[in-house]
């Protein structure tokens, strides 16, 4: 019997398999988060409120950029079925001589 994926480790495929996007989409959510926020506080000038978002979104894309890179360490190190995912480019041989 195929056991069925939790939440997380379907999740975790996903980040896998679309390193980019989820980092694209963290990022898009995170501005679009700030302005929200900063857009309510009508103390600020609209020059600051752009700059504090884009931060937000700095610090939230190298937070994804980490996790990503997190995900890929974890599942190169644990993962058996990568292993052979990737041949080798340099044939062992050596009967092709230059």
């Amino acid at each position: 019997m195929a056991e069925s994926k939790t939440t997380m480790e379907s999740l975790r495929g996903w980040v896998v398999q679309n390193k980019l996007r989820a980092v694209g989409c963290l990022w898009l959510s995170g501005i679009t988060g700030s302005i929200a926020y900063n857009w309510s506080r009508p103390q600020m000038k609209t020059s600051v409120k752009l700059i504090h978002a884009r931060l937000h979104a700095q610090a939230l894309t190298l937070a994804a950029l980490v996790g990503a890179a997190s995900v890929e360490y974890f599942d190169r190190k644990y993962s058996e079925a990568k292993k052979d995912q990737y041949p080798e480019l340099v044939p062992l041989d050596s009967s092709h001589k230059n």
